[in-house]
């Protein structure tokens, strides 16, 4: 059998079950918008205008923290955005994508705000 034909091949899953695309939208959305919200205010209070002591500390680990959870649940969301058969699920992931890019660029205006202030 080639690779190009109709025909599945054995070794490869054909589609995701409902119950498991439902938990893969709601654990990667929150996965990749919680810490997308999170990090403009860590970056600002915690790394620029440390308001504790070893706040920047914080601020790094936690910064590292975000970008480790919100890379996961940005994978969850791309693979649930291009998977098939297309449903209300595939809807709300590339929603939440969209969502994402617009929590990315506010949060690069303000911090291109917040140089030109510094």
């Amino acid at each position: 059998m080639t690779r190009w034909s109709d025909e599945p091949m054995k070794d490869e899953p054909i589609f995701i079950a409902g119950r498991d695309r439902e938990r893969d939208f709601f654990v990667g959305a929150g996965l990749a918008l919680i810490p997308a919200v999170s990090f403009l205010p860590t970056v600002t209070y915690l790394i620029v205008f440390p308001r504790v002591a070893q706040g920047r500390l914080m601020g790094c680990a936690i910064v590292c923290f975000c970008a480790l959870l919100g890379g996961i649940g940005l994978w969850k969301l791309a693979l649930g955005a291009a998977d098939r058969p297309w449903g209300i699920f595939n809807i709300l992931n590339i929603a939440a994508l969209l969502v994402l890019l617009v929590i990315a660029a506010y949060t690069g205006v303000f911090l291109a705000l917040l140089t030109l202030r510094l």
